[in-house]
């Protein structure tokens, strides 16, 4: 699993550490919101929490225009139910937003052991586990070069991989550390100082002393408030970073890991399918992405707690089969077919990596679900590169060697921030005449987490689950759209942004929407479903 961590604190650590469609739908021409006012005041707490369902022209946020959506198009219409397929870590199956949009396998009987609906899979109530009790992995070139897997010049390219991101991965853990401990003493020091066990960003500026170490402290504290409004923010997201980087040296780039012997499966043997069990629940807390992704896409809408889900009537088949390290070729190959056997019209895929070795296996299953009319959305990964690049792929992707597509039901979506204009691509996301078909809100998403909990969390991971919402919106109230004319419509409805945005975070590299992705534009929930309308009438034909 490509994740994506928030390291806006990292370049500073030297500091610190030194110190101590169609555009006749657009409600409002495009010409107009390229030249209207940017938004210069800092989102509302409501706004930061929605900012993905508000609408570009009223609100000049590039949301998908969702909450409008719902008021002029949607009302109380709820239309099918659409189960959509969450391919990710496990999920808490009982969050308080997500209990009441699961998928329940009805033919099966809770608990007894048996495959009582001869589908292949015991106990699968709301899914399905392909990792049995395993969670942390390695990156797929490291199992390449532990396992010796390709050929001599894949395995030369996994070495070269390895050798460039091992020694990165112990200086950022070792530098996190240090920034971590040199917060938390700052942080003990001011209270001392102060008399107390909270402070505010002015107190800290109060401050006056001759002691130079306190003066040391207060620098490391103003600088952290710089980027939180909290030190126990800054202190969590820091720990985070230590956490992520271990992860990193332990997991993840270790070449002798091998974190699937308690499968019990040959993970390279795609007809060793008995392995895996029917319970997709998150193992721990920090298992978190798989219960993010969903509440993106369901969770219950107006019921009054944390967030409201894209789509209004899903059941969310929860899926287990991305580590913490990079996914198996053989789990997601037969998660995807698992999904579509089992009845998903939707299945979302936040996840992605640059080595693949059985890439055919999960070819084959795209295939598969293109021809069971199952739409598959995939993140377009956080590397802030040009997956055009021969040298840079992100698999699973539809556009082999940048090729024909194998199959018309993929989509695949890089990530905006909630901020229009030049900075309105994600720093992190991928991009992509070829390989990245639309952007949706992906940047700082608050959604649900284990334990009945919300946060903000950001990545293409976050993307992707929007569009997979609006994909069930439209299945939901046009049924009988295939998931070819879906993606058209997904496609050809978005809003043709022509203001250049950075990319990758340099400013120094800039470029069009058109220039960076296959359909050039930005997804909208309101659009796709006034032309998913007029194509299932006949007025528009794709």
């Amino acid at each position: 699993m490509t994740r994506y961590f928030n390291r806006l604190i990292l370049p500073f650590s030297a500091i610190l550490i030194l110190g101590c469609g169609a555009t006749t739908l657009i409600s409002t021409p495009i010409e107009t919101i390229d030249t209207s006012p940017l938004k210069i005041a800092d989102l509302s707490a409501i706004e930061k929490k929605n900012w993905g369902h508000l609408d570009l022209a009223k609100d000049t946020i590039p949301g998908m225009s969702l909450d409008k959506a719902y008021k002029d198009l949607i009302g109380g219409k709820k239309g099918q139910k659409v189960i959509v397929a969450v391919l990710d870590a496990g999920m808490d199956l009982t969050h308080e937003d997500l209990d009441d949009v699961l998928w329940v396998n009805k033919g099966e009987r809770v608990g007894d052991g048996k495959d009582n609906d001869n589908n292949g899979y015991i106990d699968d109530i709301h899914g399905y586990n392909f990792l049995g009790e395993s969670y942390n992995e390695q990156l797929e070139f490291a199992r390449i070069l532990r396992l010796g897997l390709g050929d001599a010049s894949m395995r030369a390219k996994a070495q070269a991989k390895l050798d460039e991101d091992y020694p990165k991965a112990l200086a950022n853990k070792e530098q996190y550390e240090q920034i971590l401990q040199s917060v938390k003493n700052a942080d003990a020091a001011v209270k001392k100082h102060l008399g107390k066990t909270d402070y505010t960003k002015k107190e800290v500026a109060g401050i006056k002393s001759e002691d130079q170490a306190i003066q040391q402290h207060v620098a490391v504290l103003m600088q952290m408030f710089s980027f939180k409004d909290t030190i126990p923010e800054v202190i969590k997201e820091v720990t985070a970073g230590v956490t992520y980087f271990s992860d990193q040296a332990n997991y993840n780039l270790n070449k002798d890991f091998n974190g699937r012997t308690v499968v019990g499966d040959n993970p390279y043997d795609i007809t060793d399918t008995k392995y895996g069990n029917g319970n997709p629940q998150n193992r721990s807390e920090d298992e978190s992405h798989g219960t993010h992704v969903a509440g993106i896409i369901g969770a219950e809408r107006n019921n009054g707690k944390g967030a409201n889900g894209v789509a209004n009537n899903v059941a969310i088949m929860s899926i287990r089969a991305v580590p913490n390290g990079d996914e198996y070729d053989k789990d997601i190959a037969l998660g995807i077919r698992y999904a579509v056997d089992n009845g998903a019209k939707i299945i979302n895929g936040s996840f992605g990596k640059s080595f693949s070795p059985k890439a055919e296996w999960v070819y084959d299953a795209i295939k598969y679900a293109a021809s069971k009319d199952v739409l598959f959305i995939h993140a377009a990964g956080n590397d802030g590169i040009n997956l055009d690049d021969p040298n840079q792929p992100n698999f699973p992707n539809d556009a082999i060697n940048n090729g024909a597509e194998i199959a018309d039901n993929v989509i695949t979506v890089g990530a905006l921030a909630p901020k229009y204009g030049s900075e309105m691509l994600a720093d992190f996301s991928n991009y992509g005449d070829i390989n990245v078909d639309v952007f949706a809100p992906g940047a700082e998403i608050y959604s649900t987490m284990p334990g009945n909990k919300y946060e903000f969390q950001g990545g293409t991971s976050m993307a992707a689950p929007a569009v997979a919402g609006v994909a069930a919106l439209i299945r939901s109230q046009y049924p009988k759209l295939s998931a070819s004319q879906v993606k058209k419509i997904i496609m050809k409805s978005g809003l043709p942004i022509k203001a250049k945005v950075i990319l990758g975070g340099n400013a120094a590299k800039v470029s069009t929407l058109e220039e960076i992705s296959t359909s050039g534009k930005i997804v909208n929930a309101y659009n796709a479903l006034i032309m998913a309308q007029s194509v299932s009438t006949g007025k528009i034909q794709l």
